[in-house]
């Protein structure tokens, strides 16, 4: 039992080190952005020494890693929780597309994350193929509440990917303009917008006659 109460005193220690580690990283990269962000630069932020950063993590893109899959573990929580209640396929697609723009609506940091747009803008942004490999995959989980439903509403296979990818392009773009503001200018509201495009997407995944856009 003694062995036992120490080594769960030992783990929280641990994941108490590797929270603080994170948070110094994300202040570090929110500056540096994830190219101009070091070890060093990031143990100074926490307090610690650059070798007790490389105890929990390889490299600084494991840093990041870490950090946005954590992001993507809230972020599939809230579509998947968004979708359980829902009565009918159309609600739970609609209900999880709005809790996917939510969440980066609430979070700003960690749309900032997702989309690699920490010091330096948009532009293409990744780690290493494996890990990209990884965070892919965890992203297309968050989206899979709205891929299921349109499958449920009707739609093939290949239309219920394109349905899927025309929600989050549309969350992007509205994130995008909303954050900076751009929006205003037509005194109109995202979430709104966000609403009515996903009820136009249950529409077209409800219709068997709406043929699946080339994916090619």
């Amino acid at each position: 039992m003694a062995g036992d109460a120490s080594e769960r005193r030992r783990s929280a220690v641990a994941e108490m080190k590797r929270g603080i580690i994170l948070e110094a990283a994300l202040r570090v990269f929110s500056v540096e952005g994830l190219h101009g962000a070091s070890i060093r630069a990031i143990a100074k932020e926490a307090g610690y020494a650059p070798g007790a950063i490389y105890s929990y993590f390889p490299s600084k893109e494991h840093i990041y890693a870490a950090a946005l899959g954590e992001s993507l573990t809230r972020l599939r929580q809230a579509t998947e929780t968004a979708a359980a209640p829902a009565g009918s396929a159309a609600d739970r697609l609609i209900g999880a597309g709005v809790a996917f723009f939510d969440f980066y609506d609430a979070n700003p940091r960690d749309l900032d994350l997702g989309f690699y747009l920490f010091g330096g803008g948009i532009e293409p942004r990744g780690l290493s193929e494996e890990l990209n490999r990884e965070l892919n995959a965890s992203l297309l989980a968050t989206l899979e509440p709205v891929r299921q439903a349109a499958r449920e509403l009707g739609a093939d296979p290949d239309r219920a990917v394109v349905i899927t990818a025309d929600a989050f392009a549309h969350a992007a773009g509205l994130l995008l303009l909303s954050h900076t503001r751009r929006l205003s200018l037509f005194r109109l509201q995202a979430r709104e917008l966000m609403q009515q495009h996903l009820q136009r997407l249950v529409e077209s995944a409800a219709d068997p006659g709406t043929a699946a856009p080339s994916r090619h």
